[in-house]
């Protein structure tokens, strides 16, 4: 019997400041999936890697991107026993070594994500032979080292899970996942759980801009004088800007939903429907989908304001010119009235 093999993997994802570029990465696919998969998913590309000892092992941080500026810093730890507490401390040195990296490509922490897998192959039997550790997969998953979790909460965190074959099984959570599968082919589940965490980071970063966007066209709307309103210039700055912030929002966020719902109802769905499930991204799809409303409604503000305004300006234009017509009628009668009088 082969030695079992168990692993800790630790992921970070953040928004940097460079633009990153190099040599296209293709994950192994093997579980059964479309032939269109690998082309249906956002690409990463390689930009480098960095190595640190952990515990006594050289472990190479590998570095990978989605284009144009979101990082991604992988490593893989052997372990020898997973389900020992001392993984707590190994997964902390981890992320202070992958957070020191993204800082160095110029990333914001406040919109970052960290994720850990915890994976378990080559065994024999089935994965349930391992639940006599389910309170430390529990732990694991929910980043609860010192606290005792309920045992509801641990039967809840196990209950979230999904298997394909007889013998594998994957556990999802906030903050973790358990992947047991007896052949080591875990590369495909690796890879839609760091989809489901860039999405989550997409969303987030598009809920902060769409905050921003808000405050700036409330201020716009308030500053509009009374009776008044923007110059044309100053407007149409501002609703070009609201136009491209809106169209931009609504593409990035139907991105990965086309993506993945190319995959239709194959095993690879699945998986990502319940990380994402776990990472309450329809709530986040809520959230901004009512930001891109309200932005739309302070947009028509803007531009109601405008117009009446004008309308208005039109109008009293129109009254105006009309009143130095009759002026000028009224000027031009007296003066031929004189002319004949005085004529005569």
């Amino acid at each position: 019997m082969a030695k079992i093999k168990q692993r800790l993997i630790t992921m970070v994802l953040g928004k940097v400041t460079r633009e990153l570029a190099g040599e296209v990465f293709n994950p192994a696919v093997i579980k059964s999936s479309p032939v269109y998969y690998k082309s249906a998913v956002p690409r990463q590309v390689i930009v480098g890697q960095q190595n640190f000892t952990i515990a006594g092992q050289n472990v190479t941080f590998h570095l990978r991107g989605y284009q144009p500026d979101v990082l991604l810093i992988q490593t893989t730890i052997e372990v020898e026993d997973i389900f020992h507490k001392s993984i707590f401390a190994l997964e902390k040195q981890s992320y202070e070594h992958s957070l020191r990296i993204l800082k160095e490509y110029g990333g914001d922490l406040l919109f970052s994500e960290e994720y850990s897998v915890f994976a378990v192959t080559n065994y024999e039997g089935d994965p349930e032979q391992f639940f006599s550790h389910q309170d430390v997969i529990a732990s694991l998953l929910k980043s609860e080292e010192m606290l005792q979790l309920d045992p509801q909460e641990i039967e809840y965190t196990q209950s979230s899970r999904i298997k394909y074959s007889n013998n594998d099984l994957s556990i999802i959570d906030w903050d973790g996942a358990f992947l047991f599968d007896p052949n080591d082919d875990i590369e495909e589940d690796l890879e839609l759980l760091t989809l489901a965490n860039l999405q989550l980071l997409r969303y987030r970063i598009l809920d902060h801009q769409l905050d921003g966007r808000l405050e700036r066209m409330v201020e716009m709307v308030h500053n509009i004088p009374v009776g008044g309103s923007l110059k044309g210039k100053d407007l149409t700055e501002r609703l070009k800007e609201t136009m491209e912030i809106r169209m931009v929002s609504i593409s990035e966020l139907q991105r990965l939903e086309r993506d993945i719902k190319l995959i239709g109802d194959w095993y690879s769905a699945r998986f990502y429907e319940l990380a994402a499930t776990k990472f309450k991204i329809e709530d986040w799809r809520k959230s901004i989908r009512g930001k891109l409303e309200s932005l739309e409604d302070t947009y028509t503000v803007v531009v109601e304001n405008f117009t009446v305004s004008a309308k208005h300006r039109a109008e009293w234009i129109q009254i105006i010119l009309f009143f130095i017509l009759q002026v000028g009628w009224f000027a031009l009668l007296v003066i031929e009235f004189l002319y004949f009088t005085r004529g005569h």
